[in-house]
């Protein structure tokens, strides 16, 4: 079998890890109904379904909306001059500890969580630094998903002259179905020679 062939989109179900949950695309419609028939929160932006379910995904855990004194009473023991522990659990009192000292923009990116399990041993005052610097650098170069579709739609064109915006939407669908990034590529007009 080659390791190559991309998968199609698993379901959204609860036996989904918050990795492989991460590799998709999903809908803002689908991310809500997931969150309404497991008993979290549905209503917010789309990054922050995303974080709510990734976390339910990982432990279970409900995070709930509109409670800032709670952030403050999970911070409890973490402090900037505290150790980052090994084998570091992203849980819900060092999301308040972070969003007490970064701000409510702060989330678990992939690459800050990759930061943390590296660098067991620092203290959390180098923890902060770094998110600002991983989140300055994201700032440059991450289109926001919103305009993920018209990105697409855009680089289809600049590639595909003699393509229908028919042909557009029918690739767009296919590469939101698989795993991976979002990104037009040529490899994407596969999806036109499927006559379904």
């Amino acid at each position: 079998m080659d390791s190559n062939i991309k998968k199609e989109r698993p379901p959204l179900d609860k036996n989904l890890d918050s990795k492989t949950f991460r590799d998709y695309y999903w809908l803002k419609e689908e991310l809500a109904a997931f969150c309404r028939a497991n008993g979290l929160p549905a209503s917010g932006s789309k990054a922050g379904l995303t974080e709510r379910i990734a976390v339910f995904l990982d432990n279970g855990e409900i995070i709930k909306t509109g409670r800032p004194h709670r952030a403050g009473a999970l911070v409890g023991e973490l402090s900037p001059d505290s150790v980052i522990e090994q084998d570091i659990v992203c849980s819900e009192k060092h999301r308040a500890f972070f969003r007490q000292h970064i701000g409510k923009s702060f989330t678990f990116n992939v690459a800050f969580q990759k930061w943390l399990k590296a660098n067991a041993g620092k203290t959390y005052a180098e923890a902060i630094t770094a998110y600002r610097t991983i989140a300055a650098a994201k700032k440059k170069t991450v289109i926001d998903s919103q305009f993920e579709y018209n990105t697409y739609i855009r680089d289809f064109f600049a590639d595909n002259k003699d393509k229908t915006l028919k042909d557009a939407i029918k690739c767009w669908k296919y590469k939101k179905s698989i795993k991976g990034h979002n990104r037009y590529e040529r490899a994407d007009l596969s999806a036109l020679n499927d006559k379904a």
